[in-house]
């Protein structure tokens, strides 16, 4: 009797994870549709662009294409004139990673001038590089640059905090590269909803920048 609740309750976890899954990937691609741009003369002009975060190398050693896409699509919408400024939001947790840094480096070697490139080194995690652009940086209208399955969780997130951003699409990575990345995306949407609903904040927050 013991064996048939337990398989009952387990049969049950599985469902409400499988339907939590399903709800949170449908929400955000619907909220998100109209707000995400591939094509960089559609893409409306910000101040500021809010780049992701990436590693560059992968564990082989090689570069990381999604951050060598990412860079590629912050430096086209600088050139196009459809951003001023460039705010790098990743992990610098650690002294021997840095993701601003190295995009920045990244992003000086392809023509993006130093004084028009912001580091924020307390992007952990999405929700806190969103929170933190305009908690931090003071900016509600925001172009946010990532892949395509990024771009939309950080989209709603602004959305839900009453931010008016907009995406522009990174080449995506291909499928044997980024199979787990989009898996973890799948989970990842799950805890947008939580931190919203628990009200979290970003880990850190600290001094306002001005961006001029």
């Amino acid at each position: 009797m013991k064996l048939k609740k337990l398989k009952y309750y387990l049969l049950t976890i599985i469902i409400l994870m499988i339907a939590a899954v399903i709800f949170a990937d449908l929400t955000i691609e619907k909220s998100s549709n109209k707000l995400i741009y591939n094509n960089v003369s559609e893409i409306p002009y910000n101040k500021v662009g809010l780049l992701l975060g990436s590693s560059k190398y992968l564990k082989s050693g090689k570069i990381n294409d999604f951050f060598a896409n990412r860079i590629t699509a912050a430096v086209e919408l600088y050139n196009a004139g459809k951003i001023d400024f460039i705010v790098v939001s990743g992990d610098n947790s650690r002294k021997s990673y840095n993701e601003p840094l190295d995009m920045q480096t990244e992003l000086m070697e392809n023509g993006v001038p130093e004084e028009r490139i912001f580091l924020d080194y307390a992007g952990f995690r999405t929700y806190d590089s969103v929170i933190r652009l305009n908690k931090i940086f003071g900016q509600n209208n925001f172009t946010v640059i990532s892949q395509d399955f990024h771009n939309r969780r950080a989209v709603y997130i602004a959305k839900h905090f009453g931010l008016n951003a907009v995406a522009y699409d990174a080449k995506d990575v291909r499928a044997y590269n980024g199979f787990l990345t989009k898996v973890r995306e799948k989970f990842a949407r799950v805890k947008v909803f939580v931190d919203i609903f628990t009200n979290k904040s970003p880990k850190f927050l600290g001094e306002k920048i001005m961006i001029e």
